[in-house]
């Protein structure tokens, strides 16, 4: 009444209205389906979790010696927090007292909230341990299997590493030494070097019936989608009741249902498609310029978790990764605060990658330059990842032309070779190109004209290339068709005492891998035998690596490709010497090993025969001895 006559004297009156803008406090018993299930989500682990499929080994390397180090020293505050983390975990029953040989330090760590978690040093124990190779899942690949999914819920365990038990035969391996005692783990420990793979095994095999249909698991994380909310609610149910038989509990505090938008592994899902975080992007943002290659490693690895939201991540961030490089003085140019600040941006602008979908057909743009390649995979006019890498050392001289045939596999490079002539060129995977003896069907370099039209067209259709040829009037390539080396390999088999013996015992039924061709040619588990010191065999050798078509391959490719075809005894090392006495080679490519080391004279010896020393020269001309070595 009295702020009514006020106002009808003429008196000013401010309105005001106070809204409590906080959000509910979300309970257990609020959540649909999920209230049903209090026993997956108490507020404290139950105790000791029972016997599961797996425990937790700690499997060491042969004739290892237990370790023990003495502990750290600790601060009041400290030391007063460690008194009371261990009688919470000696009343939970994770730790009893020990008396094993082994002892690792024991530190504390700092949480966000300013807390202090405990943390055992077992890095000692960790080097010893044999690893245990269990794969973790790609993330990107988790995410591909989002389709159409609009409804999502996230689980996080509680304390998840505390409800996998040890093997009690590792418990005293575990155990650590304190101001107030010594201990050992029951249940898996924070710092155990095969805890991950251990713990993902776990959830592997809890949730493998619903693992790629409604469930991803990463860890202790676990995140159900569906397509529709009925759709979800069955979803939950199946989940939770897994949870609840298999007694493995939830952080309810850190769990959240019914979402259309879930913060996962860092990343924003939603029916849109996958985003970057915003909270981890802050991250990045605010990151100070490095002054330290450890820095500028540090975030190069934070920016590239999420290199597929950006377009050419490789070819900006080059002036980085340059500087991350061994030998390269630590600069920081205009260049690298260019490239620094160019990656924020792109970042914080980083658009939502849409969920492939798998019945769809999907469409790559590639591009290549003289700083990398890139490319990027869309479905429908929205991009699914972006993708790219610098070049290295030898693409760098590559044309650009070139560099675009390498978007489009290596092997099709010689296309832009024969596109003058009128030829089909389609794709032959390489398992079902069995086309015999390519080797041996090599032709010579020659300046003659092409005189057999038909056996070259025959060998061209059996490669599955159709080939337009027309009259043969002028000089069309300089190309000869000689008798095949096969023949050649062959006729000379019949002047190796050592084939000529394998002959003899095959046709009398006892050569176990020898066999005898078609066309009489001794075969060693399907390989022709090439005849020791024949002219053939210097022959084949040339032609696999100096003929115009191979292009000098090392020793290794060039063993695979002729012992897919030949056999001869010691033939890795012939040809590995081969390879190393070509002046070729050794004169145009690159050195793959170290530079030498410069010359340090010996001290002078104090006594006569006080040091013997001997110098050896190798790979001299055979003498008529046969000495090779001075």
């Amino acid at each position: 009444m009295k702020a009514s006559k006020l106002l009808n004297q003429g008196t000013w009156g401010i309105l005001a209205s106070v809204v409590d803008t906080r959000e509910p406090e979300v309970s257990l018993s609020s959540e649909p389906v999920v209230r049903e299930y209090p026993n997956v989500f108490p507020d404290e682990l139950p105790g000791l979790s029972p016997p599961r499929e797996i425990d937790f080994a700690i499997e060491l390397e042969p004739d290892t010696a237990p370790i023990s180090r003495a502990p750290y020293r600790m601060a009041p505050a400290e030391l007063k927090e460690l008194k009371v983390q261990l009688q919470e975990l000696l009343d939970k029953g994770f730790i009893r007292p020990s008396v094993s040989p082994w002892g690792a330090p024991v530190l504390f760590v700092k949480k966000k909230d300013g807390s202090m978690r405990l943390c055992i040093d077992y890095r000692e124990l960790n080097k010893l341990t044999v690893k245990n190779r269990y794969p973790l899942p790609r993330i990107d690949d988790l995410f591909d299997q989002l389709q159409e999914a609009t409804v999502f819920s996230k689980i996080d365990l509680r304390s998840g590493y505390h409800q996998l038990r040890i093997r009690d035969s590792d418990i005293p391996k575990t155990a650590f030494r304190s101001r107030y005692g010594h201990y050992e783990f029951i249940v898996m420990s924070f710092g155990l070097t095969n805890a991950l793979a251990v713990f993902m095994d776990l959830m592997n095999r809890v949730f493998k019936d619903f693992l790629d249909s409604f469930v991803i698991v990463f860890i202790d994380d676990i995140l159900i989608y569906s397509k529709t909310e009925a759709e979800h609610e069955e979803h939950l149910h199946q989940v939770l009741v897994t949870l609840r038989a298999n007694k493995l509990y939830a952080k309810f505090s850190k769990c959240e249902f019914w979402l259309k938008k879930v913060t996962f592994l860092g990343h924003v899902v939603s029916s849109e498609g996958v985003s970057v975080d915003p909270a981890k992007i802050e991250a990045v943002t605010n990151w100070p310029r490095p002054s330290t290659v450890n820095e500028i490693r540090s975030f190069l690895g934070l920016a590239g978790y999420y290199r597929r939201f950006v377009e050419d991540f490789s070819r900006i961030t080059s002036p980085l990764t340059q500087l991350t490089r061994k030998g390269t003085p630590f600069v920081w140019s205009p260049a690298c605060e260019s490239s620094f600040q160019e990656i924020k941006q792109k970042l914080v602008t980083a658009p939502v990658l849409t969920v492939p979908d798998e019945s769809g057909s999907f469409v790559i743009y590639s591009d290549a330059s003289k700083k990398g390649l890139g490319c990027v995979l869309m479905q429908q006019g929205k991009v699914v990842a972006y993708a790219s890498r610098q070049l290295k050392s030898h693409e760098q001289n590559y044309p650009t032309h070139d560099l675009e045939l390498e978007l489009n596999m290596r092997q099709r490079r010689w296309l832009e070779l024969v596109k003058d002539y009128d030829c089909e060129i389609p794709y032959h995977p390489g398992k079902e190109n069995i086309v015999a003896d390519a080797l041996s069907r090599k032709v010579a370099h020659s300046t003659a004209l092409i005189t057999k039209q038909a056996p070259l067209l025959r060998d061209f259709e059996r490669a599955e290339i159709a080939v337009s040829v027309g009259e043969v009037t002028s000089q069309l390539a300089q190309l000869s068709v000689q008798p095949t080396l096969r023949q050649r390999i062959i006729v000379a088999q019949l002047n190796d005492p050592y084939l000529v013996e394998k002959r003899r015992l095959v046709e009398t039924g006892q050569g176990e891998d020898f066999s005898i061709s078609s066309d009489d040619g001794l075969m060693f588990e399907g390989r022709l035998c090439v005849p020791e010191n024949s002219v053939v065999k210097t022959k084949l050798l040339t032609e696999a690596h100096s003929s115009p078509f191979i292009m000098h391959p090392g020793s290794t490719k060039m063993y695979q490709d002729l012992r897919s075809v030949y056999w001869w005894r010691n033939m890795k090392r012939e040809v590995a010497d081969f390879v190393s006495r070509c002046l070729v080679c050794q004169q145009v490519k690159a050195p793959r090993q170290r530079p030498a080391g410069l010359l340090q004279p010996l001290s002078v010896p104090g006594w006569k025969w006080e040091s013997v020393s001997m110098d050896f020269i190798t790979r001299l001309p055979k003498t008529l001895k046969g000495y090779t070595v001075i």
